[in-house]
């Protein structure tokens, strides 16, 4: 009887820690979140530059009470498949703390029932590609147990196309600029100064 105990056990400390090995399925949450974003057809996004407003809420559709475990919103900023080919470090995985799709932090939130926004500055660290926006909401252990996305569940439609901006800021420039006529004139003080010293010397 003991041997069975301990066997149960086992068998449920295996499954436990399988479950945190492989951590949670996307294809098993209910996409009970609605999200959208302002977007203009055909625009191109410019990091550091453009921005986004995303919203979200629950769909109302679902019964009362479906959002009851939801404690914290995190929206993410995703790669669409047409950016993921031939680029196994955006790999879409089932298994989220695998996947590999939402790797830029937009904003997080505590949760809410009515619908709530937020204006993101696309970041200048995000790469040139096209994007989609997903919500995840977790629950007080800070495990995912819902989400939404702007997009559909084949990734195709209301995506963003973004243009990463390369090259030194222009006030970086202008600040380079000014310390080298700063370091010229510096120079040419010195050399002025150091002539007329020279020169006292000598006539004295």
């Amino acid at each position: 009887m003991a041997s069975t105990g301990i066997l149960l056990a086992s068998l449920l400390l295996l499954s436990c820690l399988a479950e945190t090995s492989h951590g949670v399925l996307l294809s098993s949450l209910k996409q009970t979140l609605i999200v959208t974003a302002s977007h203009k057809e055909g625009q191109v996004y410019k990091t550091g530059i453009d921005k986004l407003t995303v919203s979200w809420g629950l769909n109302q559709s679902f019964p009362a009470g479906s959002d009851s475990t939801y404690k914290t919103i995190k929206v993410k900023f995703c790669y669409a498949p047409v950016s993921q080919v031939d680029r196994g470090w955006r790999k879409t995985v089932d298994s989220l703390n695998k996947d590999k799709t939402c790797q830029f932090k937009v904003v997080a939130r505590p949760y809410s029932s009515s619908n709530q926004s937020f204006e993101w500055t696309i970041e200048r660290d995000v790469p040139s590609a096209t994007y989609f926006l997903r919500a995840y909401a977790y629950d007080a252990a800070d495990v995912e147990v819902a989400y939404g996305q702007t997009t559909d569940a084949q990734k195709e439609t209301n995506l963003f196309v973004v243009q990463a901006i390369t090259g030194r800021h222009a006030s970086l420039d202008i600040a380079s600029v000014c310390f080298s006529v700063f370091s010229v004139l510096s120079l040419a003080g010195f050399f002025i100064a150091e002539k007329r010293k020279a020169k006292s010397s000598h006539e004295k």
